[in-house]
């Protein structure tokens, strides 16, 4: 069982909010579905993007995970909803010149039982915060790596983490949904203990609070039902330029 919590909020700069999320359980199955979403392509396509993504992806996997799956068959089931995402947003662009290029981000979790698959297309992000200190793995982490400029001129060593949070092209994203005809999702299984925690959000959270500061917040602040609202109040004291979208589950 998991508890959940999610909030979305314009911020202080946007004119709108272009990113969705929603949560569903398949009563059937125990599989809970989780899905955060980014958008992009202007007034009219962002928003269209961000939330055709979440609910194609949402029915897919709703109708295609069966009970007793194996992770390997939950991973075939999100990135079948994934690719189906992609092609219905890119099919909906040929429809109209004004949507031509628009896109969205895509970050997910599956869970059930003790374990949970993650997965994401673009910048949006997937951590799992262990707060048992016996752990090995105790603390946070980030699961998901991003599909953008700066994490590629990380990973070869030309910039520091640190810099990749200011860097001019820090919005740049290598990976979307709904540009091209095809693309691919990034999947990540992890095993789950009491009280462990997943944390699915934009980016218009992570370039506000450091990973240190949302660690602090979500691993040693008892109050889970008030954490994201603290989060959001944390992003607006920093002027909240993007939209801000997250969601909290925690193993019970």
């Amino acid at each position: 069982m998991m508890k959940v919590w999610g909030l979305t909020d314009i911020g202080l700069v946007r004119k709108e909010n272009q990113d969705a999320y929603a949560v569903r359980t398949n009563e059937e199955s125990g599989h809970l579905v989780c899905v955060v979403c980014d958008g992009m392509g202007g007034p009219k396509g962002g928003s269209l993007a961000s939330t055709l993504a979440v609910e194609t992806f949402l029915d897919s996997c709703l109708a295609n995970l069966r009970p007793g799956m194996d992770p390997g068959e939950v991973q075939a089931v999100a990135e079948f909803a994934a690719a189906a995402a992609n092609s219905v947003i890119y099919q909906r662009s040929l429809e109209d010149p004004g949507l031509r290029g628009m896109g969205t981000t895509l970050v997910s979790a599956i869970a059930w039982e003790d374990q949970a698959l993650l997965s994401n297309v673009g910048d949006s992000r997937a951590y799992l915060i262990h707060p048992d200190s016996a752990l090995e793995s105790a603390g946070m982490r980030r699961v998901t790596k991003d599909h953008s400029l700066v994490e590629h001129l990380v990973d070869i060593g030309n910039i520091t983490e640190e810099e990749a949070r200011v860097h001019p092209d820090r919005n740049l994203i290598t990976r979307a949904l709904g540009p091209e005809a095809e693309t691919r999702s990034d999947s990540y299984l992890v095993r789950l203990h009491p009280g462990d925690c997943i944390l699915l959000c934009t980016d218009g959270l992570t370039e506000t609070a450091t990973d240190q500061e949302i660690e602090q917040e979500i691993l040693f602040r008892e109050d889970k039902n008030g954490c994201l609202d603290r989060l959001l109040a944390l992003a607006m004291r920093r002027g909240a330029a993007d939209n801000v979208t997250a969601v909290l589950l925690q193993q019970q």
